[in-house]
């Protein structure tokens, strides 16, 4: 996904569920932060959101939007509509939102606005979850010098998740550096 079909998702996402800011949590919140982030980040065809004030209305949009959608065969990107249970950020991830402000097509609309993870959280969020494809985002944002490996370790016990997980996130985050630091040598 690219910034620019990012932005329409959101554009769609907030005409569909009749709200004008959503809350990206996904992978492609990077773009945000990082319009023209490295295309190795960019492989998922799913922008993770929800509404931020009426978060129920996601399921409209998953079922407007969803993948295998009109909108997901017309385009070849779709919305996930998820909740905001689903990202495990760091405390106080929510106050470092990154706004995408994006103009709303009818004449009387105003914008709408796409909040996604700010970078350290969102790669916290995804190593959380585990996935290798999580552990290789978290180590294409530090490779790409997108990600400061020493905020995200202290960002690390700020996690919403019990002592061992927390553990375990650190020890996906030092193989993550340590995969980065043995590419550069």
């Amino acid at each position: 996904m690219k910034r620019e079909e990012l932005e329409h998702v959101i554009r769609a996402a907030a005409t569909v569920a009749g709200e004008s800011e959503l809350v990206i949590i996904g992978s492609q919140a990077l773009l945000g932060q990082f319009p023209n982030a490295p295309q190795t980040m960019l492989f998922s065809q799913a922008a993770d959101l929800y509404p931020r004030e009426q978060p129920h209305k996601a399921v409209q949009i998953d079922g407007a939007m969803g993948d295998g959608s009109q909108f997901h065969e017309t385009f070849g990107y779709y919305a996930h509509g998820v909740g905001p249970e689903t990202a495990k950020g760091p405390a106080g991830w929510e106050a470092r939102l990154v706004a995408v402000r994006v103009p709303r097509l009818g004449k009387h609309d105003t914008e709408a606005v796409g909040w996604c993870m700010e970078i350290h959280d969102l790669v916290l969020a995804k190593l959380a979850a585990g996935r290798s494809r999580d552990v290789e985002f978290a180590a294409e944002a530090i490779r790409h010098a997108l990600a400061d490996p020493l905020e995200l370790a202290r960002r690390v016990d700020d996690l919403p998740l019990d002592e061992d997980h927390r553990a375990h996130v650190l020890m996906l985050l030092q193989g993550a550096v340590a995969e980065v630091a043995a590419h550069r040598t």
